[in-house]
């Protein structure tokens, strides 16, 4: 995924400001800085949700697979080729069987033995199919904070995407559903592009094969995570680094 002169505009306010980045594949690249720096709208702008907003308006391009996604793309099969697990877990309320199968539904899927297999598989990926093999009738809403983050990414996963969106994904979670997130993360990049946004710097620098620092709407360095992280060059980042 490449991003060059990207802009995002509400109404007057420009949130996003001439971003420039490449996204390189199977791999954790971390979108870190302070809150309302612009990391959620960037994420939001790479599967078209900011057009959901009233007064969005985008400039520049974003190319998947060398398609140009704002353009030469539908944004619903965007949506399944670039999807989405929000810093909030949001389940359907509906059981765990049938938020994983959701996706594939509205995509056409119809065969039971079908969806029974994409919602194992994806319940696998998601490192959850071993805590819920046995009750996946019950209500999502029976599981923990940090199964209910998993069950999410296991419905984004079901609709077979290229590109992993998370937006703090861990930000609600405790210690031990954190580190579980981390390392699902860690092992889904062989499979997927995996985009992540966080304020932890910490956590940014133990997963992310690539950092992108926020700031006022724009990039001010990205590189990998131990150069822009631990070794700032920029006085900005240093400032951001030396108060968390």
């Amino acid at each position: 995924m490449i991003v060059k002169g990207l802009n995002t505009y509400f109404n007057g306010f420009h949130a996003l400001k001439d971003v420039n980045i490449e996204i390189p594949a199977n791999a954790i690249t971390v979108i870190i800085g302070p809150s309302g720096c612009g990391k959620s709208t960037f994420l939001k702008t790479l599967n078209r949700m900011n057009e959901l907003e009233p007064g969005c308006r985008t400039t520049g391009t974003v190319t998947l697979d060398g398609v140009d996604i704002f353009r030469r793309i539908d944004a619903v099969e965007l949506r399944k080729k670039v999807g989405m697990v929000f810093q909030k877990p949001n389940p359907f309320p509906m059981s765990i069987y049938d938020n994983v199968a959701y996706g594939p539904k509205i995509h056409g899927v119809r065969k039971k033995a079908v969806l029974e297999k994409i919602v194992e598989e994806s319940l696998r990926k998601a490192a959850l199919w071993n805590e819920v093999k046995d009750r996946l009738k019950k209500s999502a809403a029976s599981l923990s904070g940090g199964q209910l983050q998993r069950l999410c990414i296991a419905r984004a996963l079901a609709v077979k995407p290229e590109v992993l969106l998370m937006d703090e994904p861990t930000s609600s979670l405790d210690p031990v559903s954190t580190e579980k997130i981390e390392q699902l993360c860690k092992s889904l990049k062989e499979e997927y592009t995996i985009i992540v946004t966080t304020h932890n710097i910490q956590q940014a620098v133990r997963i992310s094969d690539k950092a992108a620092f926020f700031l006022n709407g724009t990039i001010i360095d990205s590189g990998s995570p131990e150069k822009i992280l631990k070794s700032p060059r920029d006085k900005r980042i240093r400032n951001f680094v030396s108060v968390i």
